[in-house]
């Protein structure tokens, strides 16, 4: 027997068959509280150079100068903020003060919605003024 996912809500018997031409979209959010600035910029820097060894330390300082460089190199590197963080990160309010990082883990989030009537591809450069790509379709 197959586990199901907790945002399935249907009887089993009725779980939805992949089909041509459905669309399969995964929302994702995760959570993280910088405290250490300087551990999390750092850790940036040095996954940012992992990524591409021929970087120097001094280039990577250049390139990785703010939260969304520091975010983007991350995400690059590791397809995640905290890549290495337990599915739990404790009790609310609690945070983690010693990971190498400086990253306390906040929470993860993940939604599969099927059939969502226009794949992001098909919106070409430009989504519509006022679209939410996160947002959840009525009636799917």
């Amino acid at each position: 027997m197959v586990a199901l996912p907790t945002q399935y809500r249907g009887p089993v018997d009725e779980m939805p068959a992949p089909t041509p031409g459905m669309t399969i979209s995964v929302r994702m959010r995760q959570d993280v509280v910088i405290v250490d600035p300087e551990r999390f910029v750092a850790s940036a820097r040095a996954a940012y150079r992992e990524a591409s060894p021929e970087i120097t330390e001094e280039r990577a300082a250049e390139e990785i100068r703010d939260v969304y460089d520091a975010v983007w190199a991350l995400l690059d590197r590791f397809g995640r903020l905290a890549a290495d963080a337990p599915a739990s990160a404790g009790l609310p309010g609690q945070r983690v003060l010693d990971r190498p990082d400086g990253l306390s883990p906040a929470g993860e989030w993940k939604r599969i919605v099927l059939n969502d009537p226009q794949p992001l591809q098909d919106y070409g450069c430009f989504m519509p003024e006022g679209y939410d790509p996160f947002a959840i379709p009525s009636g799917v």
